[in-house]
């Protein structure tokens, strides 16, 4: 007799990415609805039978152990497939009413999931609308998440007779003790499906990509997230899906770089117009505006632009725009150009060029100057 591995044609070591492609192969060759012969049906049923006990990692590692065609290790007294006492303990527990009672639903919840999406400045100031697409579980859109070929629909186990559980007597050192377990040919689903759909192999989901629009709320920054309830994988069997959760990454700005609800930038100014004063238009996410720069202004003056920053996320209003004037002193002069500041420096009394030493101040350090002077 052929082992489940020969039956798919696939290697005992062979990952569950590869046994799950050699039973859709095979599947696809056999399935009634393309091959209607009684014997292309018998060999479906029998690698439906092997992918289903393969596929599933406690069935595969008890059937690499044992041998057992259904996938279960053979009863016996402690060690590998025989009982001790965790499964005394199951056993007591089961028989207390503890664990699954009953057939369980092929429908089940699916998983939560998480995207990373990158917006720009503008969005996390303003909000806005991101679109992208989602890999993720869908509902089979052949089957509509039954995960049963067109025509057909599951039947009763033959097993555990739709009850997805069986009941095994075993030998412990308390004497026979019957346990209660789920049913190794149903899996615990009370039927079996027969004739799996063709796209989802019987599972009710497939992975595909899906477009979707994402709300970004005003003031988010980089590392929030965004929770979308019922946004997430479709569940086996076409069970309702999970949620989705959006992580925010925020692009750099050529302008502006943020510090919390404010916007920061930096504006050169000629050291003329430092000295005598000018309007600068400067582009915001607001549109244009002025910055007045006063006579005299200094390198490192800044500006504020208020509730032209960013939205503010849990509250009302929004921030600053900061704007530090870097003054810009000239590197190339022409010889008229350098005449004309000799004679400013001169009516200014700056011909010498000396600098001045800025003293620490303060009042400590003045106090400090008075009582070396009393004590000299």
């Amino acid at each position: 007799m052929s082992t489940h591995y020969q039956t798919l044609g696939v290697s005992a070591d062979a990952s569950a990415e590869e046994i799950k492609k050699a039973y859709r192969k095979k599947a696809r060759k056999l399935h009634p609805d393309v091959n209607p012969g009684p014997e292309a049906a018998e060999e479906f049923k029998k690698v439906t039978h092997a992918y289903e006990v393969l596929s599933d990692t406690e069935r595969r590692r008890n059937y690499d152990a044992t041998g057992d065609e259904n996938g279960r290790p053979q009863a016996g007294f402690g060690g590998a497939g025989g009982f001790g006492f965790s499964d005394l303990f199951e056993t007591f527990f089961n028989a207390a009413g503890g664990g699954h009672q009953g057939p369980m639903s092929r429908t089940q919840p699916g998983q939560d999931g998480m995207i990373r999406v990158r917006i720009d400045l503008q969005d996390a100031v303003f909000g806005g609308e991101v679109s992208t697409e989602v890999e993720t579980a869908v509902t089979c859109p052949t089957c509509g998440g039954k995960g049963c070929a067109e025509g057909t629909h599951p039947v009763t186990c033959h097993i555990c007779h739709g009850q997805g559980m069986t009941q095994r007597q075993v030998q412990s050192f308390l004497g026979p003790v019957v346990s209660t377990e789920r049913c190794y040919q149903c899996q615990g689903f009370g039927t079996i499906i027969e004739h799996p759909c063709h796209e989802c192999s019987g599972q009710g989901r497939i992975r595909d990509r899906r477009k979707l629009t994402i709300k970004i709320p005003a003031g988010v920054a980089t590392g929030n997230r965004i929770h979308l309830p019922g946004e997430g994988e479709v569940g086996p069997g076409g069970g309702p899906q999970g949620d989705l959760y959006v992580e925010i990454s925020v692009r750099s700005h050529p302008v502006f770089t943020r510090d919390g609800d404010d916007l920061l930038a930096h504006v050169t100014v000629p050291m003329t117009a430092a000295a005598l004063g000018a309007s600068i238009p400067f582009e915001t996410f607001d549109g244009e505006r002025t910055l007045d720069v006063e006579p005299g202004t200094q390198p490192g003056t800044v500006l504020t632009l208020p509730e032209l920053g960013v939205t503010r996320l849990r509250g009302a209003g929004r921030g600053s725009i900061r704007v530090t004037i870097d003054v810009q002193t000239p590197t190339k002069l022409d010889e008229e150009q350098r005449e004309l500041l000799r004679k400013l420096a001169e009516l200014r009394g700056e011909e010498a060029a000396e600098g001045k030493v800025n003293t620490r101040g303060g009042f400590f350090s003045k106090l400090r100057d008075r009582w070396e002077e009393a004590t000299h």
